[in-house]
């Protein structure tokens, strides 16, 4: 699947979120500063109701706010410590998922990173996460 515009592939980095994905991602810039992730649901991400599965909405937030806590893995990496979501409403079969990860704090050691989920405007799933800061 090809995003249109600046999305680029991840991959080659996290084995489980290639096997996953693929998720795609614009660096940050003026119009997206905490960068822009996003995935199609493929029939992989489903669930026996046609619907994305939670495990994969999960590793795509988790996938995304590690990538922004390390501003994409640029001197350093991260572990998640914690992490904690609801699930809004469904997301089937085509539809592109997006999020814009808020770095909300950063210490010596740890990130505190949250963010909504969105298909086409809609909140689908919302996630708070704390990541331990590894250089």
């Amino acid at each position: 699947m090809t995003f249109p515009g600046e999305f680029i592939p991840q991959q080659g980095f996290d084995p489980a979120e290639d096997h996953i994905g693929p998720f795609y991602y614009i660096p940050k810039t003026v119009e997206h500063w905490r960068g822009l992730y996003a995935f199609k649901v493929e029939p992989r991400h489903c669930n026996t109701m046609e619907s994305v599965h939670g495990g994969v909405l999960m590793t795509f937030a988790d996938f995304a706010l590690c990538m922004a806590a390390t501003d994409h893995y640029q001197g350093e990496s991260c572990v998640t410590v914690s992490f904690a979501c609801e699930f809004l409403r469904g997301a089937s079969l085509g539809d592109v998922i997006m999020t814009e990860p808020v770095v909300n704090r950063k210490t010596r050691s740890l990130a505190f990173v949250s963010g909504t989920c969105l298909v086409d405007d809609e909140a689908c799933f919302t996630y708070s996460s704390v990541v331990k800061r590894l250089t």
